[in-house]
């Protein structure tokens, strides 16, 4: 991959896009298609600002991975909707949400916009893994703070942020990190490890918080140091970090798993190159009619074209 690549966390902003546009926005035969038609004009402004090479919608195969609920058993259980033994547990998603997700695919499909999932991963190791075999520049695209790890300014790696819809983006580089946490990007994934963080289901190490955790990672290095501090008795620490991260060893000792992003998913063969042209005419034109997509998906074409 040559160029400047976008990589779209996809869920993140149909999400934002269900909830940013009214379900008033609906298809000929009264089906709410506000995420279907949000994202349209999200990636419409989002090629026309940044003007990528290479496009991907980078989707969550696996939203909750077993391998990540193995080592820390809360971990998302709380958006859990319905179990199943054996396949990927069912999220909890808005009634109205879901049925547009396949009509989000299939659109996205005919454009000829890649969309990646792998079984097994969500969307972020998805992201993870395309950044790190990127020899160019890397905008991620999400409202989802994680991958802020990814942030990096030697290989020109920043975290669009959208802040108001995506007309408003807050471009994350180390330089916002430091300012904002007192970390840079590889520090992220420590800092939030030790802070937690609820929506995610990661209990973090009690009376650590955001501050807290970038004090000590400043004064120790990284978590390592932290965790190596904890037994040397001459370390900065008061007493009560001492026994809260001693009790925390269980956590700490697996979470960095959890929270780190994956860099080696085993990726399909696919075209990311931005098309310039649909890739099946006949089927987008179908599922405009059906799903009264209009302007979005003809304002959507005619940036492509350009």
């Amino acid at each position: 991959m040559t160029g400047r690549l976008m990589l779209l966390d996809t869920a993140s902003l149909y999400f934002r896009a269900y909830f940013g546009v009214p379900d008033s926005v609906r298809a000929p035969d009264g089906t709410p298609v506000n995420a279907v038609r949000g994202l349209l004009d999200f990636i419409d402004r989002l090629v026309k600002d940044h003007r990528p090479d290479q496009l991907v919608a980078c989707m969550d195969a696996d939203w909750r991975p077993q391998w990540r609920v193995d080592l820390i058993p809360t971990y998302k259980a709380h958006r859990v909707a319905e179990e199943h033994e054996g396949a990927p547990d069912e999220e909890e998603v808005p009634d109205t949400l879901a049925p547009q997700v396949p009509v989000i695919e299939d659109v996205l499909d005919a454009i000829g916009i890649a969309r990646v999932g792998v079984a097994g991963y969500e969307a972020d190791d998805v992201i993870g893994t395309f950044t790190a075999r990127a020899a160019g520049p890397v905008d991620i695209v999400t409202g989802d703070r994680d991958l802020y790890q990814l942030v990096d300014d030697e290989r020109e790696v920043r975290v669009l942020y959208p802040l108001k819809g995506v007309g408003t983006l807050q471009l994350t580089d180390e330089a916002v990190l430091r300012e904002k946490y007192g970390v840079d990007g590889r520090g992220y994934a420590e800092l939030a490890l030790l802070r937690g963080d609820p929506s995610d289901g990661l209990p973090g190490v009690a009376g650590i918080g955001e501050k807290t955790a970038a004090k000590l990672l400043a004064e120790f290095g990284d978590l390592a140091g932290i965790m190596a501090a904890v037994d040397d008795p001459r370390a900065k620490l008061t007493p009560s970090q001492r026994k809260r991260l001693t009790e925390a060893r269980p956590y700490v000792a697996v979470a960095p798993k959890v929270v780190r992003v994956a860099g080696d998913v085993p990726l399909p063969d696919v075209d990311t190159a931005l098309p310039r042209a649909p890739r099946d005419p006949a089927a987008l034109e179908e599922l405009a009619r059906r799903w009264g997509l209009g302007g979005s998906l003809e304002r959507l074409l005619t940036t492509l074209t350009r």
